[in-house]
């Protein structure tokens, strides 16, 4: 966990960056970005330097070259003079870090990385008090930067990148990856679901993942995708990831939805997604595949469709898409939701309340959770009304209460959700007035293939007692008496 005191010097950077003239959030953490990158570099050739006087050997992977020894981060941050300190880190290392050819993800995304820290005093201070947060860990590593990604998210631009982490969360524990899985996130801005999914493996299979030399590199290298077009989302996704302890995922520039990437299919077993709803679409470049599947400039229904095509057979996909995509009925919504339950197997359907996505959007939105089968497979379709997330459902969004396992179902029904899909199979007796049901697929296909839970919920209204008109009159009369002797009381006190 990240301390209260790191907190602080994260705030006090971040005050600086703004007193300092960047005012830009995506900014402030593209520049940090690059400082941690350069502080990492420094971290690899120390390892480097250590391993190389134990062993009496030259050093195998250096990151600098001997001439290259004052563009290390624990030489320049020492300079006493911010001017000096501030020439070297603009003229030699940001050069340097463009030129890095190591081959590994993060290092490719930094080679259009731009200095854009407009003074010395600026750079000294933040140098300085970056330094001084303690990056030893792992853990902290990671939760630093997620603090960091968050004031995106508070500073009220950008929200549109981050969907909140809790939501990850469920949607990952759900899901349940394993040290097999090949995992995907088409449209993975700053990499949250892939490092949650890193993060659950880390936890629950720590030991298979370094087991040997092939499991380590299977892990850092083959087991996390991500496809974005935006540059400075793949450079803060690849830094995401690497502060969370995988070392070169496959962190691509790509528009997944493009022809020019229409080739890539069944690569992968699982997909976590929050594809953007209602973008903007190039009609003409888009794969020609999917628009065989869904014909329609709807981005959300085109990712569905690209999920289909990713996963391999046996694969599975937790998804977040807007209300719509459950109900709409153009030909496109319709076709897809036949797909999903007739052709492959719709697992489940969490419906979410609208403020999840406050203060940036008030959509109501559901996550759909699915398996490719090619050869259909639904039985029952689960539903799961959520009402309650943990947090405020208004623009400020703050916590309720506790937010961990003791938390009220009242308030958070995030435990009750996990708890009840794992044990889903055994809801058939459940009615359709609680929070959790499970409707048969011949009823899914008899409504038109419409998946809002509103079509199936029963709602049970509280039934009012009425008095009869005889015990009303005599209340009124009671209280009439109370008013009367009350003005009579208050009459005596004005004329005593």
């Amino acid at each position: 966990m990240i301390t209260g005191e790191i907190k602080g010097q994260v705030d006090q950077i971040w005050n600086a960056f703004w007193s300092g003239g960047i005012s830009n959030p995506m900014e402030v953490i593209e520049q940090m970005t690059y400082l941690l990158f350069i502080k990492r570099l420094d971290e690899l050739h120390t390892l480097q330097e250590k391993k190389a006087n134990r062993l009496g050997r030259p050093i195998e992977k250096a990151v600098f070259a001997p001439s290259q020894h004052a563009l290390r981060w624990s030489v320049f941050r020492q300079m006493g003079d911010p001017k000096a300190m501030y020439a070297v880190v603009a003229e030699q290392v940001f050069p340097f870090i463009k030129t890095l050819s190591e081959g590994s993800t993060y290092a490719t995304h930094m080679r259009d990385a731009r200095f854009t820290i407009p003074t010395p005093a600026l750079l000294a201070k933040v140098v300085d008090l970056l330094d001084k947060i303690p990056m030893e860990d792992r853990d902290t590593k990671g939760d630093l930067y997620e603090y960091m990604l968050g004031k995106i998210a508070s500073a009220g631009q950008n929200g549109q990148f981050r969907t909140p982490r809790h939501i990850i969360k469920l949607m990952v524990d759900m899901m349940a990856p394993k040290p097999s899985d090949t995992i995907c996130d088409p449209a993975c801005g700053t990499a949250g679901f892939l490092v949650a999914a890193a993060e659950y493996l880390q936890q629950h299979h720590g030991q298979a993942l370094y087991a040997d030399v092939e499991s380590a590199r299977r892990f850092n290298q083959d087991t996390f995708h991500g496809f974005d077009f935006d540059s400075t989302m793949l450079r803060v996704g690849s830094m995401n990831m690497l502060l969370h302890g995988v070392e070169n995922p496959a962190i691509e520039n790509r528009d997944s939805l493009s022809q020019g990437h229409a080739a890539v299919e069944g690569q992968f077993s699982l997909i976590l997604a929050n594809p953007p709803f209602a973008g903007s679409l190039d009609f003409e470049s888009t794969a020609k595949d999917l628009l065989a599947v869904v014909k329609t400039k709807k981005t959300e229904l085109l990712f569905l469709a690209l999920f289909l095509r990713l996963l391999k057979p046996g694969g599975r996909a937790a998804v977040i898409v807007p209300d719509g995509v459950l109900f709409g009925s153009s030909k496109a919504h319709k076709a897809l939701r036949r797909a999903l339950v007739e052709d492959h197997k719709l697992d489940g359907i969490v419906s979410m309340p609208s403020g999840v996505f406050r203060p940036y959007a008030g959509v109501s939105t559901a996550i759909l959770f699915f398996t490719r089968t090619d050869s259909g497979g639904t039985d029952h379709i689960w539903f799961y009304d959520m009402q309650a997330d943990g947090y405020s459902l208004d623009d400020k969004r703050a916590p309720l209460g506790t937010n961990g396992s003791g938390a009220k179902h009242e308030t958070n029904n995030l435990p009750d959700i996990l708890t009840r899909w794992q044990q889903r199979s055994a809801e058939t007796d459940r009615t359709r007035s609680e929070q959790s049901f499970l409707v048969p697929k011949a009823e899914i296909a008899g409504n038109d293939y419409d998946l809002s839970i509103n079509r199936y919920k029963q709602i049970v209204y509280a039934e009012v007692q009425h008095e009869s008109p005889k015990n009303i009159l005599a209340e009124l009369k009671a209280l009439e008496a109370e008013i009367l002797k009350g003005m009579e009381e208050l009459e005596g006190m004005l004329s005593a």
